[in-house]
């Protein structure tokens, strides 16, 4: 069988994507990545991630890739017609991923009481700031105001500069992971019982997550962690070293056999047999030494000369790429790391493959994310047999938004 005709590991099941920004977006592209079929609902102004990143000829790039493989539908939930809608789509639905502050789905009348009254395996995947209780559960929030609660953004960055960020909208990425996991897991637990569930997922709770070996040294040792740059404390060498033509490349020899053969590199194989050195635990009691030494010997190369020492010697190691590199890298083409799908108006346009790679059921990228509403007729109709006349009566109520309707 080829694999394009192989049924995908989601292939059957709906999906209602009530998320907006990058969270609740990402969450849901993972699921139609692997054949969910997903429906993300937008109000008529779009999803506030089409104004985010970059645009080229008034197309929102980001969109293109975080809408991908979904249909687009505009259903303004805020008044009741919309909120039924809602309600008949949702009863056909194995699950839906929202992110609105805890309490509006409430207000709206759409609480998970109410969906799954007449849904009962209906499994809700609730993504907020904080999680859905708790003194702060009602605050707004975003990922990087859940990394700073978290203690995140206090170890990110050099110890001599305020706390710094990653480019780019971590916390919601590993959140919507976090979310799509917890789907899976109530989808296996639906498949032993029948019943659906909630899935609670906060941003400050996942970006903490990441904070693991620092809660037991604070808990044990009161051992507050802070910003160490470019290093990673309690493991060394493990840091950026500047190459003798500018490059920055980071050593990662941290294992004591690896350590063993790096000394070889630096011509110098006894000092993995200094007392300070013999293990990884002591090296990093002596973490500026051992930097100081591998930052002696990259220093006085070119990055080719060292990546080709440091490659004939096994040891890890990598030149920091700008997303140019990414592109022109040959592993990364290889593994077709990075894809092209066609755009009407732009031509193709490459975006992230999918990720993980699963042998005999992989993900795919089919479709590009198209505009706001672009599919609200085909599905309502389809799923709900809304006639053309009626959905023309509910585009014009305001309570649908298809650009073909206003024709």
């Amino acid at each position: 069988m080829q694999r394009d005709a192989m049924l995908k590991p989601l292939s059957g099941y709906t999906v209602i994507e009530l998320g907006s920004t990058v969270a609740g977006p990402f969450c849901g592209r993972l699921l139609a990545d692997f054949g969910a079929s997903v429906i993300k609902v937008e109000t008529p102004e779009g999803d506030a991630l089409r104004s985010m990143g970059s645009h080229k000829d008034g197309v929102s790039l980001y969109a293109l890739s975080m809408f991908r493989n979904k249909e687009l539908i505009s259903v303004d939930l805020r008044n009741e017609e919309g909120q039924s809608l809602l309600r008949q789509l949702v009863d056909k639905a194995d699950f839906v991923i929202e992110n609105f502050r805890p309490g509006t789905l409430e207000r709206w009348g759409l609480s998970y009481e109410t969906l799954s009254a007449s849904n009962p395996g209906l499994i809700l995947i609730r993504i907020s700031g904080y999680g859905q209780d708790g003194p702060y559960s009602r605050q707004p929030g975003y990922g990087v105001i859940g990394e700073a609660l978290s203690g995140l953004r206090s170890i990110t960055g050099d110890p001599d500069r305020p706390p710094a960020r990653v480019a780019t909208s971590l916390s919601d990425y590993v959140t919507g992971l976090y979310g799509a996991f917890g789907g899976m897991l109530a989808l296996e637990a639906r498949h032993r019982t029948g019943k659906g569930q909630i899935v609670d997922t906060a941003l400050a709770e996942c970006a903490f997550s990441f904070m693991e070996p620092h809660v037991m040294a604070y808990d044990q040792l009161g051992v507050i962690a802070e910003r160490a740059g470019s290093r990673l404390p309690g493991s060394s060498p493990n840091n950026l070293y500047q190459s003798a033509d500018g490059c920055f490349i980071h050593v990662a020899a941290l294992a004591d056999p690896i350590f063993r053969r790096l000394c070889t590199a630096l011509g110098d194989p006894g000092l993995a047999d200094d007392p300070r050195y013999v293990s990884n635990r002591l090296r990093s009691q002596h973490s500026d030494d051992v930097d100081a030494l591998v930052q002696e010997w990259v220093g006085a190369r070119s990055y080719e000369e060292a990546h080709r020492l440091l490659t004939a010697h096994d040891i890890p190691h990598a030149k920091i790429y700008n997303i140019d590199d990414v592109f022109a890298d040959p592993h990364f083409c290889a593994r077709e790391t990075i894809t092209r799908r066609p755009h009407d108006s732009l031509g193709m346009v490459a975006v992230p493959n999918v990720t993980p790679r699963l042998s005999d059921t992989p993900g795919q990228v089919d479709t590009l994310g198209r505009d706001t509403g672009a599919d609200t007729a085909s599905v309502l109709g389809r799923m709900l047999g809304i006639s053309e006349e009626a959905l023309a009566g509910l585009h014009s109520r305001g309570v649908i938004f298809d650009e073909r309707l206003a024709r």
